[in-house]
């Protein structure tokens, strides 16, 4: 019951906010435009005095300590720091996003999103900030987002499922990021990670500041997108300081109805021990609610005819209120229509988490350290989405007498509900020691993460799906597991300056997985039917699976030129993960059989990388060649049941390799000759992924060797110029070309999407303005998809046939005031 409470007060708080933010706020846009009317007509006034503000602004903005500024190769509002940008002294290709770029980008963007502009990603989101968890997909190199690191703060966040996962973007603002750091191809065995193949992603928030003081924005946008974001910071008392910030976000989604609300805390406190030694606490709370959006087919997008709601084209999404009447398929049960299945007010996602963790550093004698990581996480949400009364019926016929569980009839469209809760706890303990020519670090890390999940179908009161669910009358039964994964990694890393020039890196990880899963799989497990009777089910069942490998080495040099501003680098690294997906691959349950699935071998990658990176006076630059080998890739697929010739069911299991292999560009360049006015960024990426093997299946061999990887562009090309054209302004214009990319393993004939080319610009007006108490005050204006390019852009791929899609957001405005006080 307290899980029924929970629901319906969710449900009625955010059908009240849907109304609430479902316009734009012309009133306070207008006063977000008079302000920085206001900041326009003062500026020649107040040039003088705003010089040096501007100059110490531009240092807070970066958090960068002023010392550190003169290693600014070329200098410029938006451009980042070049040595961070392109991985300096890094023995892999290491990319970064600065706190420039990121107090650019749109206020409130993902923590995926921001990875877009990095070369090697070919980031697709759903919605302008990207804020839908099912709408994502990141592609790098050979792997996909579930095959991706990343890191907050020292801090692993495990799997990126939405689904009882830790995604990324649940857990950062970009105000309070300092720098995100991508090392797309082998992120190094000191990284806490298990389920990384290469790719590893670092957020590193800002640290917090020395002064007391607020720093606070309002942003408003298209499909009446309201957001606040505040931030106080404590300043420095004695040996503490901290920050605590808060972000509330409404807006309704760009297709069909429904809308997302985002409450989300950031909280961040350092103290001083000694000279040698400190202490860092943080604190994430996140609470956030929306509604579903459909995939769609090929022909749904381009067919003239309209959906229940009467959208064609991209614009295609469940109906809203009120609710439409349609006649009953089944007498004497009203909303028995399937048409009833397209109303919005089921398709509900909902997740409560909380992070809280402490990291310890200890100086032990000069050059040598100890740091201990603490961390645990709270995780609990759940789903909902509609059923039809005819499949219901199925279920509730074939469980009613054999299940054990009580259930009542369906009354008419049903209320599927799938609920989810656990915690991750774990520790991270390294050593850092400076030995003569030798760089030492030794590290242990241990995770606890528990999870459970179940399904069910619940009536609503009278069988509308407008209604309430009515949580003492279950339908039917489907999943009721916990699942258990306990990780420990162990690396060491030693870096050798052989000379000035030279370095040698040779670092191994052992990592050893254990996966449990225990309780009700699927629909097998609760009643079955045989020869047209239903019988009762296998009950609940147990299942394990162990990974681990004790020798995963990696090799990197490290060469300084003459001048010391150009590098190679070159490394080699082995990984291994923790299959995909583990929850679904066990969580299935034969018809036929009780055997448990089978367990998957663990997912394997060799990655080699070499490379260019310079830091020139008009340019810095970074050049990457690899090549990558992914062996045993998880695929769902329908096979022979064991113990039998002839009866399939559909499992996941390993289906082959991958091999891929490219090259990735980033570029910065402020030519001398036009006096700082502009300057121009660029990365490209070449990426050629090909599946490795067949896939032999039941019915038939799918034919996917020699296959470009479904979703994965063999070209990202971007590109963009920024002006600084007076100090009070700052405006960038940015391109981003993805080429044609397969949506089905086979590459079925016609089943592509071609390339498209979409652009994004922004103007900073008023940059670092002050008056009285105010500081640092100015208006942000970012366009998305500045020409309205309309386009399939996310894939769902499929083996063969044809995927299914979301399709890229309209042009969308977003205007942002933000001050310092």
């Amino acid at each position: 019951m307290a899980t029924s409470r929970r629901c319906a007060d969710q449900i009625r708080r955010l059908r009240v906010s849907r109304f609430r933010f479902s316009s734009f706020n012309a009133t306070a846009l207008g006063l977000v435009l008079a302000t920085g009317a206001l900041l326009l007509t003062t500026q020649g006034a107040a040039a003088q005095a705003t010089s040096a503000e501007n100059a110490d602004a531009g240092t807070q903005q970066s958090e960068v300590p002023a010392d550190e500024t003169q290693e600014i190769v070329i200098s410029g509002r938006r451009i980042s720091q070049a040595s961070e940008a392109v991985g300096e002294d890094r023995i892999t290709s290491t990319v970064a996003v600065t706190r420039e770029a990121l107090l650019s980008a749109p206020s409130g963007i993902s923590g995926l999103k921001m990875l877009e502009s990095l070369p090697g990603f070919n980031v697709q989101t759903d919605g302008a900030l990207g804020l839908y968890e099912f709408g994502n997909s990141v592609q790098a190199r050979a792997f996909n987002l579930d095959q991706i690191g990343f890191v907050v703060d020292g801090v692993p966040m495990g799997r990126s499922d939405a689904f009882g996962g830790s995604p990324v973007f649940r857990y950062v603002d970009n105000e309070n990021l300092g720098v995100v750091e991508a090392s797309p191809g082998a992120g190094g065995v000191t990284m806490p990670t298990y389920s990384s193949l290469g790719p590893v992603v670092s957020y590193r928030s800002i640290a917090p500041q020395n002064d007391l003081g607020v720093f606070a924005s309002q942003s408003f946008g298209d499909f009446g997108m309201k957001r606040t974001f505040i931030r106080v910071s404590t300043g420095k008392i004695g040996p503490l300081k901290a920050f605590v910030s808060r972000t509330k976000l409404n807006t309704d989604l760009w297709r069909g109805a429904g809308s997302v609300d985002r409450e989300h805390w950031e909280a961040m406190a350092h103290v001083d021990i000694t000279d040698s030694s400190w202490a860092r606490f943080k604190f994430v709370s996140n609470d956030f609610f929306d509604y579903d959006s459909p995939t769609l087919s090929r022909a749904e997008y381009n067919s003239t005819a309209p959906d229940l709601a009467g959208n064609v084209g991209r614009y295609r999404g469940y109906y809203g209120d009120p609710l439409p009447s349609y006649a009953p398929t089944v007498a004497g049960v009203p909303f028995s229509n399937a048409n009833y299945t397209y109303y919005y007010g089921q398709a509900i996602n909902v997740r409560k988490d909380k992070l809280f963790a402490g990291t310890f550093h200890a100086g032990i004698a000069d050059g040598i350290y100890a740091e201990t990581t603490i961390y645990y996480e709270d995780k609990d949400g759940w789903g909902s989405s509609p059923d039809s009364y005819a499949n219901t019926l199925t279920f509730y016929n074939r469980q009613q007498l054999v299940s054990g569980l009580a259930l009542t009839a369906p009354r008419g469209t049903q209320f599927g509900v799938s609920s989810l809760g656990g915690y991750r706890q774990g520790i991270l303990q390294s050593l850092h020691a400076n030995v003569g020519i030798h760089s030492i670090d030794v590290g242990i890390w241990a995770e606890d993460d528990r999870y459970r999940r179940y399904q069910r179908r619940q009536n609503t009161i009278d069988g509308s799906p407008a209604s309430a669910p009515n949580y003492d009358e279950l339908v039917y039964g489907r999943r009721d597991y916990r699942s258990k994964r306990a990780t420990l990694q162990m690396f060491v890393r030693d870096r050798i300056d052989l000379t000035p020039a030279f370095s040698l890196d040779l670092g191994v990880k052992a990592l050893n997985l254990d996966y449990q899963q225990r309780g009700y799989r699927d629909f097998a497990d609760y009643a079955r039917t045989v020869n047209g009777v239903n019988v009762a089910g296998w009950g609940p069942q147990y299942n394990r699976a162990q990974f681990k490998d004790y020798f995963l080495p990696t090799a990197g040099i490290l060469y300084r030129f003459n001048d010391l501003r150009t590098q190679l680098f070159a490394s080699y690294a082995e990984n291994l993960a923790l299959p995909k997906g583990m929850d679904d691959i066990f969580s299935v349950a034969f018809t036929n059989s009780p055997a448990v699935v089978g367990a998957p071998a663990p997912e394997r990658s060799k990655n080699v990388e070499i490379g260019l990176r310079t830091t020139r006076p008009e340019f810095f630059a970074s050049l990457t060649g690899y090549y990558t080998k992914f062996d045993n890739r998880i695929q769902s697929i329908a096979s022979i049941l064991p113990g039998t010739t002839n009866v399939t069911e559909t499992f996941f299991q390993n289906v082959g390799g991958v091999e891929a292999y490219g090259a990735e560009l980033l570029a910065n360049y402020k030519p001398a000759f036009l006096h700082g006015a502009a300057y121009f960024n660029g990365n490209i990426t070449y990426n050629h992924a090909q599946f490795q093997d067949d896939i032999v299946a039941a019915a038939r061999t799918y034919l996917i060797a020699g296959k470009y990887l479904p979703d994965s562009a063999k070209w990202v090309v971007s590109g963009g110029v920024t002006i600084e054209p007076a100090p009070w302004l700052v405006a960038n214009v940015t391109g981003k070309y993805t080429s044609r990319r397969q949506s089905t393993f086979e590459n079925t004939p016609g089943s592509s999407l071609p390339g498209f080319t979409v652009v994004s610009a922004y103007a900073d007006i008023g940059d670092g303005f002050s008056i009285g108490p105010v500081r640092n005050a100015r208006i942000r204006v970012n366009v998305d998809n500045l020409f309205d390019k309309d386009v399939l852009s996310f894939i769902s791929p499929a083996l063969t046939g044809d995927g299914f899609f979301r399709p890229l957001s309209p042009r969308t405005f977003q205007a942002t005031l933000s001050v310092d006080i």
